[in-house]
């Protein structure tokens, strides 16, 4: 199924996925070492599904440009795990919160996704949340330059993502891009995505 619009079942097939029996993403252990991925850091980020009037959209930020990482880039709201965080839900939810605003019990925390790594060397848990409507919300200049929606027709449509190639340090890798409303999706935000619209039962 793909979900191209608020219908009342989207919720319902989200929550409803075998969250500890889906396969893991595609990520980028394949251009890291078995050292370097269990030297990753911890981290945790929120994709927040934020039901509308018309359709669900998924709640998404721009780093600002002076962060030491991945600045300027399309994101989720997250960041690395602290000391007190009880488990990833706790941080997604703290980095929520510090970043743009969002209170946590205006959260519904559907399920938990299979880590997702990074080759700038993080080990990132995506939590899967529900908004029944869109709350106040309140940027960090520090650290988000923008908050945005991406309708959930495209960001869980395959069809919507498109292969590039680009070169980092040398290496040249395919990477899935999208250009939204003058804005570039790529990387973890667009693999993340991806997996998660990939997990999702077809329509019959």
């Amino acid at each position: 199924m793909r979900p191209d619009s608020d219908r009342p079942g989207l919720r319902q097939v989200l929550a409803g996925l075998a969250w500890p029996s889906l396969p893991e993403p595609a990520d980028g252990r394949a251009l890291m070492t078995p050292e370097e991925q269990d030297a990753a850091r911890a981290a945790a980020v929120l994709i927040a599904i934020v039901a509308g009037p018309d359709e669900a959209a998924v709640l998404l930020t721009r780093r600002t440009d002076h962060l030491q990482h991945h600045a300027g880039q399309v994101s989720f709201p997250g960041g690395g795990t602290d000391s007190e965080d009880a488990d990833e839900v706790a941080t997604a939810l703290r980095e929520a919160r510090e970043e743009i605003g969002l209170d946590p019990a205006t959260v519904e925390v559907l399920g938990v996704l299979p880590a997702f790594y990074i080759p700038t060397g993080f080990r990132v848990t995506p939590v899967l949340g529900w908004l029944p409507q869109l709350p106040r919300l309140r940027a960090d200049p520090d650290e988000v330059a923008e908050i945005f929606l991406l309708p959930v027709r495209l960001a869980l449509d395959p069809a919507a993502w498109r292969r590039e190639r680009i070169e980092r340090a040398g290496v040249v890798r395919t990477v899935w891009v999208m250009d939204f409303e003058g804005r570039r999706i790529w990387g973890a935000t667009a693999g993340i995505l991806l997996w998660l619209a990939q997990a999702l039962p077809s329509s019959p």
